[in-house]
């Protein structure tokens, strides 16, 4: 088992406008990104576990072979900068991911 930490090389989180958040996973090198794509366990039901949403909010999630790099993107629980936001710009948001068990 590796923890998705040890095997990409950016996990990071971002504003996609106010109503929504993206996260980016990079990859170092092919093997880790195939062995990561291979197990199936990152997914739109993972990302709505995580987070804590309904499977639709999970609007977007899929792989990018050219880059190396998976990207998905969720609905905001708050409004960037509305009354109990915590994060204005979303950067704070990609702990879950950094956790997550990858076998193999």
């Amino acid at each position: 088992m590796a923890k998705l930490k040890e095997l990409a090389e950016v996990i990071r989180s971002k504003n996609a406008g106010p109503f929504e958040i993206t996260f980016d996973i990079i990859f170092r090198d092919r093997e880790s990104y195939e062995r990561v794509k291979q197990e199936g366990i990152l997914s739109r039901d993972l990302m709505a576990r995580l987070y804590h949403l309904p499977l639709e909010s999970v609007l977007f999630f899929g792989y990018y072979d050219a880059a190396l790099a998976i990207k998905s993107t969720i609905v905001r629980p708050q409004v960037s900068g509305g009354v109990g936001d915590t994060d204005v710009m979303a950067c704070q948001q990609h702990g879950p991911l950094l956790e997550v068990e990858i076998p193999g």
